[in-house]
């Protein structure tokens, strides 16, 4: 066990010096992924704009108050209301109302995102497009008819609307801070780990504790050479 413990402690060692004679290359490597996710986030991938809407709804009978447990129940049909905002009535109906010609029912899907804060009422619809303008059309008639939807299937009197959608002036993807770092980092991982793995794989003997470490034997014994200075001797010799 102790001669495990050794060997452990001897390559994790080496595997920490190989890094450290690697550590300019590797800074390197990762200032240049930084600088290149900088320029991709900011300068190749087109930004993605969020316009968000929210409404109020409450569930409760004609010319009646508004007691607990209608609060309750509103609050716990939350998650209906999501799924009714995206059903693909809602969102083919918007489409044609917007004049969405290119864009599919899964299309408009994967860019809608509904949230329902836990202990509340209120649902907000968020919308992302490539245009903060239609963005914020796209979430406005989402809004409206969704709202006409849930009003027929839930048989509700009205919904409000608590915030209507508004045109996004600072772009929600991509985060160009984000790409930085996550590049930044990957370029460091990578070049650690080529470093690593060339050093594993090799396995050229190249002072006494590897022929005592690989071979098990001791040596006895050490032979400089010097071939390029005996070889000119030699020539001058002959000549």
């Amino acid at each position: 066990m102790g001669n495990k413990d050794d060997v452990l402690e001897i390559n994790l060692g080496e595997l920490f010096s190989v890094l450290l004679g690697r550590a300019f290359l590797i800074i390197s490597a990762g200032i240049f992924f930084a600088l290149s996710g900088l320029f991709v986030s900011k300068f190749v991938i087109p930004p993605k704009y969020e316009s968000t809407t929210k409404i109020y709804i409450l569930n409760k009978e004609e010319n009646q108050t508004v007691t607990y447990s209608d609060v309750q129940i509103s609050t716990q049909l939350t998650q209906d209301y999501a799924e009714l905002i995206k059903s693909r009535r809602v969102l083919e109906e918007v489409i044609q109302r917007v004049h969405l010609t290119d864009v599919e029912y899964e299309d408009l899907y994967d860019v809608l995102r509904v949230d329902t804060p836990s202990d509340t009422r209120i649902v907000a619809i968020t919308v992302k497009d490539k245009d903060p303008l239609m963005a914020m059309k796209i979430a406005n008639c989402i809004r409206e008819v969704a709202s006409e939807h849930i009003t027929d299937v839930m048989d509700i009197d009205a919904i409000n609307i608590a915030e209507t959608a508004n045109v996004p002036t600072d772009k929600a993807s991509p985060s160009v801070a984000k790409w930085t770092v996550i590049s930044g980092l990957a370029g460091a991982v990578v070049v650690a780990f080529f470093a690593i793995l060339g050093y594993l794989l090799d396995d050229t003997i190249k002072s006494n504790d590897d022929i005592e470490r690989y071979l098990g034997v001791s040596t006895l014994a050490l032979i400089p050479l010097m071939t390029d200075e005996n070889g000119k001797k030699k020539k001058k010799n002959k000549s």
